[in-house]
């Protein structure tokens, strides 16, 4: 067994089948197909349950497949220390994210990030937050997304990171939403209209204050846990900015209702800007101190 032998069990495992495993390596499925056989008779155990359509993990295949994410993990942090005297100009970050995630913001942007940070080799794995935190805490990933203090510290996950970075750069705030089919909504009487309305407004402020309150007091708790929080650097958030840009502007180029939103949205933005700076900004700027 070698490093090898678990990167492609590993590959089967995620693709699911063996051929779509030996196409993503690429190598040949009946070269792929030997060394899971022979992988199998040195463990002793079936690893990968076969199925009339591709191929599953057995128990035993799972704690194989922890390990051999772990073993890999750690041969690839052991190779950049090594090389790190020798001057190698390439570094790997892997970034674990949802699929909600991944799916919405990641498309573009980190391509952009790949394409314009030299030595820098940019990587993703899309998994639900229990993995997502398995994964930081055994480090098959560098760094992970997620909501804020509150809800960080229930998953625990300062036991896996000590470095907290603000602010997200996707989503510097939130609200909720109620998605009401128009069809639907158009046949309530007014007074029902309204008491919807109503309690949608109220939910989003009654959650807004909420979250500041549970959040400021997670933020102080996971500090006494010996977490540390820092601003993402300057550079990184005007590289962000500027690799944002350029998403955007190809997403308004090809789809009228996307330009329609942007512009939309962009405008109320350049208004309220104006606004802020004599309100919030000010006080935080040079009030608050």
């Amino acid at each position: 067994m070698n490093l090898r032998t678990l990167r492609y069990f590993i590959a089967i495992a995620d693709a699911g089948s063996l051929t779509a495993a030996a196409a993503a390596i690429p190598i040949a499925q009946p070269a792929l197909t030997r060394q899971l056989r022979e992988l199998e008779s040195e463990m002793g155990v079936q690893l990968l349950q076969r199925m009339p359509r591709g191929v599953r993990l057995t128990q035993a295949g799972v704690t194989f497949y922890e390990s051999a994410q772990r073993i890999l993990a750690e041969s690839m942090r052991l190779r950049q220390r090594l090389s790190h005297g020798q001057h190698l100009a390439q570094s790997t970050v892997v970034l674990g994210a949802s699929p909600t995630l991944a799916r919405v913001l990641l498309p573009g942007l980190l391509e952009n990030c790949f394409n314009t940070l030299d030595g820098i080799e940019l990587r993703t794995r899309e998994a639900f937050t229990p993995a997502l935190m398995d994964w930081l805490e055994k480090g098959v990933i560098d760094a992970a997304e997620f909501v804020g203090p509150f809800q960080d510290r229930r998953l625990g996950l300062q036991k896996a990171a000590k470095f907290y970075y603000t602010t997200g750069w996707h989503e510097p705030a939130t609200v909720s939403e109620l998605l009401i089919n128009k069809a639907a909504w158009d046949k309530l009487p007014k007074d029902l209209q309204a008491i919807v309305s109503n309690a949608s407004a109220a939910c989003n402020v009654i959650s807004e204050g909420w979250c500041q309150k549970a959040n400021s007091d997670a933020m102080e708790d996971l500090k006494k846990q010996g977490v540390i929080a820092r601003p993402l650097p300057d550079d990184v958030i005007k590289a962000l900015r500027a690799e944002t840009d350029k998403v955007l502007a190809e997403a308004i180029s090809k789809d009228p209702l996307t330009k329609k939103v942007h512009d939309s949205y962009f405008a109320f933005k350049t208004k309220f800007d104006r606004w802020s700076e004599v309100s919030e900004e000010a006080y935080h700027v040079k009030v608050r101190g």
